[in-house]
C-alpha cells in the first residue's frame, strides 16, 4: 500500500537547525526515545545521523543518511541531506528520491544562500515544499518579513498555516489556524512539555485565559492580517510545487513538531511517479523498479561493507528477489535488503514504492543504476557535474598505489570525488564540486584505507565531458591529447585550464558539445 508513505528530505543552510528538527521529528515519531541521541553535544554524544569521522570532528553532516519511522499507520522515510554548501552534488541525488521537502528557515537570518541553492534542485523537479520557521522563541526578523522573502525571493505562493504569539523575550506560543490549537511554554522553561488548549478561532473569548493582554491583542491584529493577506492552501498548488504552507517553531523547545509530523501526514504527497526513458513510471506498475541514488562504503568500519541505497518506485519487493542492475545487465539476488535508521539496520522482509532499501554489495552497484526485474527501462535525472576544482593525489608511500586506486574508485562510485585518468602522464586527477570534498577524502583515505596521500595544485581549472561523433572526438583527442582524460566509464573528458579555454574550444569545434552535465 503505497499511500501510506512519506518520503522526504529536510533542506536548510547550516546552523538553521535541521538536524535538531530531524531528532525532535524522529523522537515524536517514536524512532529515538532520548533527546540527544541524534544531535550531538559536546564530545560524549554524537548524532545518529552523522556517523563518519569527520563529520563528528566538525558537527556537520557531509553524507546523507536515511532514517524510517512509523505513526499513526504512516511510515515516513527521512532522508537527511548534508547542508554544507560544498555538498550539493549528493544533496542533489538525495533530493532526486524525495516526494517532498521541509525547508528550515531560521527567523533571524531569512533565506540564505544555500537555502535558495537547494530551493532551485526541488524547483527542477517540482518538487512540493513545506516551510518551518525555526527559533522563533528567539529574537528574529517580523514574521511577515520572512513571509514576504519566501514570496519574492523563491516566486512562491506562501500561505501561514500558524503564528507565534510573540517572539523572543515575549514568546508565549504557537497557534494553529486550522485547529484553533495553542501550543504554549511549560513553567519558565520556555519548552513545550504538551501544555495546549483547543479554542474557536482567533476571537475566542477563552485565549485570554491563556494570552497576556497585550501579547494577545498583538497577535490577533497579525494573524488576522496574515490570513487576509496571503494565499489560501491549495492542495494541487502545493503539491504541484507552486505554494508552500508555513509553520512557526523552534525545533530545539519542540515547538511545532507535531503539527510538521501532522502536515507531512495529512498533506504531503505519497510516492510520485518517476521519469525515465520509458516515460513516467507510476508507483502502482507491476514489475519492481528502483534507482541507486547513493552508495556509501565502510558504513561498519568493522566490516569493510558497501551499501547502495536504492528508492523503490514501482511494484512490491521481496526478499531474495533478483533484479537486473542497468550498469551490467546481470541479475542479482538481493538477499539481505536492509532498513534504515541512520546507522542501525535491520533485514526487509518487502518494501512497497517510497520506501529506501539498502542493498550490500561489493561494488557491482553504481550511482545512477536502474534496478528492474525485465532491464527494460532507465530512470533519468541523476547527473554528474563538471568539479569546480581539480587536484592531483600523491602518495607519501609510492607502494600504496593499489590501495589508493581502490579507494578512489570506491570514492568516485559513492560520488564524494570524481577520477580523472590522464592520457599523458602517470598522477591521477580528482575533481570535486567543493572544498570540504578534498578534506573528507583525505580523512577517509587515511580512516578506512589506511593510505597517506597529499593533494597537489594541477594546471587544470574544470573538466568537461565530450560528447559528439566518434570520428569528431578521436580527431579532437589526437590534437589536444595533453588535455585529455577518462573518467572512470572510459568517457572522454576535457581538462580545461579556464573558462575561456572551454569557450575557445567550443568556439572552434562547434560539432562537438563540452558539456557540464553527463547523464549517469
Amino acid at each position: 500500500m503505497t499511500t501510506n508513505r512519506r518520503t522526504f528530505a529536510i533542506i536548510s543552510h547550516p546552523d538553521a537547525g535541521k538536524t535538531t528538527l530531524t531528532e525532535k521529528l524522529l523522537l515524536q515519531g517514536g524512532a529515538i526515545h532520548l533527546a540527544g541521541e541524534v544531535k550531538a553535544r559536546g564530545q560524549a554524544r554524537r548524532a545518529r545521523s552523522d556517523w563518519m569521522k569527520i563529520e563528528q570532528q566538525r558537527g556537520i553532516s557531509v553524507t546523507s543518511s536515511v532514517m524510517t519511522f512509523e505513526k499513526d499507520g504512516i511510515i515516513f522515510n527521512l532522508l537527511d541531506t548534508p547542508g554544507h554548501e560544498d555538498f550539493s552534488e549528493d544533496t542533489y541525488r538525495t533530493l532526486t528520491a524525495v516526494d517532498s521537502a521541509i525547508m528550515v528557515i531560521d527567523a533571524a537570518k531569512g533565506i540564505e544562500p544555500q537555502t535558495l541553492k537547494l530551493f532551485e534542485v526541488c524547483r527542477l523537479r517540482s518538487v512540493p515544499i513545506i516551510t518551518f520557521v525555526n527559533k522563533v522563541d528567539r529574537e528574529g526578523r517580523e514574521c511577515f518579513e520572512i513571509l514576504d522573502e519566501v514570496a519574492d525571493k523563491l516566486a512562491l505562493d506562501v500561505c501561514p498555516m500558524s503564528w507565534p504569539v510573540g517572539m523572543g523575550g515575549e514568546f508565549e506560543g504557537i497557534y494553529e489556524f486550522a485547529s484553533g490549537r495553542l501550543t504554549q511554554p511549560s513553567g519558565g522553561s520556555k519548552e513545550y512539555e504538551g501544555k495546549h488548549s483547543l479554542h474557536d478561532g482567533l476571537d475566542a473569548e477563552s485565549l485570554t485565559a491563556h494570552l497576556s493582554e497585550r501579547g494577545l491583542a498583538k497577535f490577533r491584529e497579525n494573524a488576522e492580517l496574515a490570513q487576509m493577506g496571503y494565499a489560501e492552501f491549495d492542495l494541487e498548488a502545493y503539491r504541484n510545487g507552486d505554494l508552500t504552507p508555513v509553520y512557526f517553531g523552534s525545533a530545539l523547545k519542540e515547538f511545532g513538531i507535531e503539527e510538521m509530523i501532522g502536515a507531512i501526514a495529512a498533506i504531503a504527497p505519497p510516492p510520485r511517479p518517476q521519469p525515465s526513458d520509458q516515460g513516467e513510471i507510476l508507483p502502482g506498475a507491476k514489475d519492481v523498479t528502483g534507482f541507486i541514488f547513493k552508495v556509501q562504503a565502510n558504513m561498519d568500519p568493522m566490516h569493510r561493507d558497501r551499501i547502495a541505497f536504492m528508492r523503490l518506485c514501482s511494484g512490491t519487493f521481496k526478499r531474495g528477489m533478483k533484479l537486473i542492475p542497468s550498469g551490467h545487465g546481470k541479475p542479482v539476488a538481493i538477499h539481505s535488503p536492509i532498513l534504515f535508521f541512520a546507522q542501525d539496520r535491520e533485514i526487509a522482509d518487502s518494501a512497497e514504492p517510497g520506501d529506501i532499501i539498502g542493498i550490500p554489495n561489493h561494488g557491482t552497484l553504481r550511482v545512477g543504476d536502474t534496478l528492474s526485474e525485465k532491464n527494460q527501462l532507465r530512470f533519468t535525472g541523476l547527473p554528474n557535474f563538471a568539479p569546480e576544482i581539480l587536484r592531483r593525489v600523491v602518495l607519501k608511500d609510492p607502494t600504496k598505489t593499489k590501495q589508493l586506486r581502490k579507494a578512489l574508485d570506491d570514492l568516485s562510485e559513492e560520488g564524494v570525488i570524481q577520477v580523472f585518468y590522464p592520457e599523458i602522464g602517470a598522477q591521477w586527477i580528482v575533481g570535486v564540486v567543493g572544498q570540504l570534498q578534498l578534506d573528507v577524502l583525505i580523512s577517509r583515505l587515511e580512516a578506512e584505507y589506511k593510505v597517506e596521500a597529499v593533494l597537489e595544485p594541477s594546471p587544470y581549472d574544470t573538466a568537461r565531458w565530450l560528447i559528439g561523433g566518434d570520428d569528431k572526438i578521436r580527431a579532437f583527442m589526437d590534437i589536444n591529447s595533453a588535455l585529455m582524460a577518462k573518467d572512470r566509464d572510459g568517457v572522454p573528458v576535457f581538462l580545461a585550464k579556464s573558462a575561456w579555454d572551454v569557450g575557445y574550444q567550443q568556439e572552434k569545434h562547434p560539432d562537438l558539445k563540452f558539456s557540464a552535465t553527463k547523464e549517469r
